[in-house]
């Protein structure tokens, strides 16, 4: 599709609002599960600050949202396996609070159902392997808790997966790692290679009998960074039935914006020593204060001020590059600093209008918004049930 210049301000057109809001919309990334776990957080109730609830929720059409299940990558062994669980509790609590608007969901027919019921389907996403305490175990507790995908690291490595953003130490996947992805096929658990490096996930492609997915990751040649993918890597992720969901991340979706941030890490450590002061430990809190001050500084002069339709260039590029059958949302909400004019899940609709200004047809639009994703589910429970069939 042609890079066309789009207005920033745009306005929904009844045709795109009309498409946006009969089509399945698919979120499979945000980290407001933080939120859960810090306070009182209500996800009915809407929010004057952070990126996702209910009301939002409602306003942008989204009809499916994986909630991600996070700790720091330093923190490790049966600690981080308590934290994670509880975190899952903490998902689950928010929707048996809202059974009218929201619905527990792990696979693709539950998503169906939750549409069909008027319902958001929410579902589970474990970011970071660091969190299995090196146990197979721990990986099928979770499968049984209705864990639907898990990122195989953070920034940081694990005991046996090399991350994106880390010194290699595995040079890729060890053999435990195989090991792991193969329990995965298994348990129907998707495979999820954002945050990882390049070798990591050529290993997993090598060894995964189900396609693999990006959870939340942009486009490498339009802004350069480790956790962006590069050309190579999102056509073998296309070329094994995988998906890549575009981050709405302003540091990788704008090279003038990664380019400020690395010119200046002073003002990175003080963004990050402010937001600490005020908030402690709670990192929701240090989350959402250090998008604050990036703003204040994005109006200040001192970083570049990134619009929302960047996403839409990544599109656009990851498209052209992986095809339209293996490119799909993954905002990053509550986790990362979002782009002007897309703040919250409300604004999704605009994603719709400029994709259909572009020259997408309303099919390929679907397939965008949610319907990849959900293809890409059938298929790895499709294999899982194959594999478990062939073993008995």
């Amino acid at each position: 599709m042609s890079l066309l210049a789009l207005d920033p301000q745009m306005k929904i057109s009844e045709k795109a609002r009309e498409l946006h809001f009969r089509s399945l919309v698919i979120d499979t990334h945000t980290d407001t599960t933080q939120r859960f776990i810090h306070s009182d957080f209500d996800l009915g109730v809407r929010h004057a600050d952070g990126s996702v609830d209910i009301p939002r929720m409602r306003e942008g059409g989204l009809g499916a949202i994986f909630f991600a299940v996070w700790i720091k990558g330093s923190i490790t062994g049966q600690e981080a396996v308590k934290r994670a669980l509880r975190q899952i509790e903490a998902i689950r609590r928010q929707v048996a609070r809202h059974p009218k608007d929201l619905a527990a969901a792990r696979t693709a027919d539950d998503i169906r159902r939750a549409r069909a019921a008027g319902q958001i389907a929410v579902l589970t996403a474990i970011e970071g392997a660091h969190m299995l305490n090196g146990s197979l175990e721990v990986l099928r507790e979770f499968a049984s808790l209705g864990v639907s995908y898990m990122t195989l690291t953070h920034m940081l490595n694990t005991d046996w997966a090399d991350a994106s953003t880390d010194k290699p130490a595995h040079n890729g996947l060890s053999d435990f790692g195989k090991q792991a992805i193969q329990e995965m096929n298994r348990q129907g658990m998707i495979v999820d290679v954002s945050h990882v490096s390049d070798k990591t996930i050529r290993d997993v492609l090598a060894v995964s009998g189900a396609p693999v997915l990006a959870s939340h990751s942009s486009c490498q040649a339009l802004c350069q960074t480790p956790r962006n993918l590069s050309d190579e890597i999102i056509k073998a992720l296309a070329a094994k039935g995988g998906v890549m969901q575009i981050n709405f991340h302003m540091g990788f979706l704008s090279q003038g914006f990664r380019d400020a941030e690395k010119a200046q890490p002073e003002l990175w450590k003080q963004i990050d020593a402010e937001a600490e002061r005020i908030c402690g430990e709670n990192d929701a809190c240090q989350i959402l204060e250090s998008d604050r001050i990036v703003r204040a500084f994005v109006a200040e002069g001192k970083l570049p001020r990134v619009e929302w339709t960047t996403i839409v260039d990544h599109i656009d590029h990851a498209v052209k590059i992986g095809g339209v059958d293996h490119v799909g949302l993954g905002s990053d909400c509550d986790g990362a600093e979002m782009p002007y004019g897309m703040e919250d899940e409300s604004s999704l609709p605009r994603i719709t209008e400029a994709l259909l200004q572009r020259g997408y047809s309303e099919t390929e639009i679907q397939k965008i918004l949610g319907g990849n994703m959900l293809r890409l589910m059938q298929d790895v429970e499709a294999a899982a049930k194959s594999r478990r069939g062939n073993i008995a």
